[in-house]
Order: structure tokens, then sequence, then C-alpha cells
């Protein structure tokens, strides 16, 4: 993907959901992604955009810190997730269960991956910025994928 794409994406879609892996590579500084996440963070950040996370995507990033037994990591990673600007989290819902249910039956995914696209799409946002092609299928949300 070129930064040129995200740009549009972004443009496109003021509320965008975010999977897990665009906030761990962020987190993380993974070099692969890292100007890629950087753009997504900034932009809202800066409020041009507003991101959207279930809180099970708090849930798979906070993994690694308590195995870790990291309690410094694990500040780090609660201090920024939960006040970052224009960043917010939802709870499941029974809508976001239903939804994420249907989801499940009728494109075959994952448990999660039906969570996080159910809480997109419940919270208003037309767009997911993700790094799994096969959520891609789902006709809902305009999906952009880091590696498509």
């Amino acid at each position: 993907m070129t930064p040129g794409s995200l740009d549009r994406f972004l443009k496109k879609h003021h509320r965008v959901g975010l999977d897990s892996n665009i906030l761990i590579y962020f987190i993380e500084g993974i070099p692969a992604y890292k100007k890629l996440t950087q753009r997504i963070f900034e932009s809202i950040e800066a409020g041009q955009n507003q991101g959207v996370c279930s809180t099970l995507t708090l849930l798979e990033i906070l993994v690694q810190p308590y195995r870790k037994q990291n309690e410094t990591l694990l500040n780090e990673f609660y201090g920024l997730l939960t006040t970052y600007p224009n960043l917010e989290w939802m709870d499941m819902t029974v809508d976001i269960a239903d939804t994420g249910a249907r989801l499940r039956a009728e494109y075959g995914l994952k448990t999660p991956d039906s969570i996080v696209m159910a809480t997109t799409l419940r919270s208003g946002a037309t767009g997911l910025i993700a790094n799994d092609a096969q959520l891609k299928k789902v006709k809902e949300l305009n999906v952009l994928v880091l590696d498509g």
C-alpha cells in the first residue's frame, strides 16, 4: 500500500475502525508499517479522523505486557491507548454481539474479527483499517489492508 492510497482512504472515511494489529504495529514501531501507522495516528490525533476500537482490541494488546509481567509497559500502553485524542473505545453490546454473529455466519469470520467488524459498523464508521485480506470480503464496510 502506498501513502497516497492511505491518505485517500482517510479522506473518504472520517470515522474509521482500527483492527488490533494496526495498534500493535503503531505501539511497537514495527519498521515495515511505521510510516503508515504514524500517518494514521497523526490524522486521528489532529482530529482529521476519528478512530474506533473494540475493547476486545485492548484485551489483545495487553496480553504481552501481562505475560511478561512488565508493569511499566502495561502502564505505557494503558496511558497511550486510553487517553489518545479522537480514539473511541467501544464496549461490546447486545447489538454488537448480534451484528458480529450475523457477520460471522455470513462471511465465516473468526469471532474476534467479527466483533471488531461489528463494533466498527455499529459505531457509524464506514471504513476499517486492518492487515487481514480476509476482512475485505465483508461488503458492509470498506476495508483497507496495509499489505494489500
